[in-house]
């Protein structure tokens, strides 16, 4: 009795990483919780210092609201290297709580303006909060997935795209979206985790292995 019920265990945790709408509720759940509770444990790094680890400098960080850096959880500086013209429109898929979303408006300027798209409420939230703590008005965030974006088509300048790829089941519908809202001649600067070699095989049982 007691091995067939080990058996239905293994079955439903292996399906349970293997359905790609539990896969994104769980993943939705963990940056939930990042941004509910940025000083807790998480399976990734979340913070400022972990901003500053990965080349945002600490100057553009203090010009910032402190909400932004506080549940910052991409895989590299893109908003810091991407070229962003003065008056652009620029679109920031996976946005958290705005860190790269900010320093595009002030790359943009006021004749520009920038989107902020993420997939979790209390993430906008945040977000909208940190907006509320300076005197912007290039900014607008939208909670929404990033499979299927609010935007117009071929309406944006500039794409960042911070590290969602790898966490996103429907990774095939967002490069979709991006090639429908990009002008021609735009550009999409995006960053990910990559392997340099295969991995060892090895069965996930939980969520939090998607971000190992």
């Amino acid at each position: 009795m007691e091995l067939i019920e080990s058996a239905k265990k293994f079955l439903w945790l292996k399906k349970a990483i293997t359905d790609s709408a539990q896969l994104r509720e769980g993943v939705l759940q963990a940056y939930s919780e990042a941004a509910t509770d940025p000083h807790g444990k998480h399976p990734f790094p979340v913070g400022r210092w972990f901003a500053e680890s990965i080349g945002y400098p600490a100057g553009i960080l203090d010009s910032l609201p402190a909400l932004a850096a506080e549940t910052f959880t991409g895989v590299s500086n893109v908003a810091v290297f991407a070229k962003i013209p003065e008056g652009s429109t620029v679109l920031d898929i996976g946005c958290g709580a705005g860190l790269d979303t900010f320093i595009a408006s002030q790359k943009t300027g006021v004749s520009g303006r920038v989107i902020g798209i993420d997939f979790s409420e209390p993430m906008i939230q945040k977000a909208r909060g940190a907006a509320s703590k300076v005197n912007l008005n290039n900014i607008e965030f939208f909670c929404a997935a990033a499979e299927k974006l609010p935007i117009s088509n071929e309406s944006v300048d500039v794409i960042l795209v911070n590290g969602i790829f790898n966490l996103n089941p429907f990774r095939d519908h967002v490069f979709r979206e991006l090639a429908r809202v990009i002008k021609t001649g735009g550009s999409v600067y995006a960053a990910e985790l990559v392997l340099k070699k295969p991995q060892r095989a090895k069965k996930v049982y939980k969520v939090d292995d998607w971000f190992s």
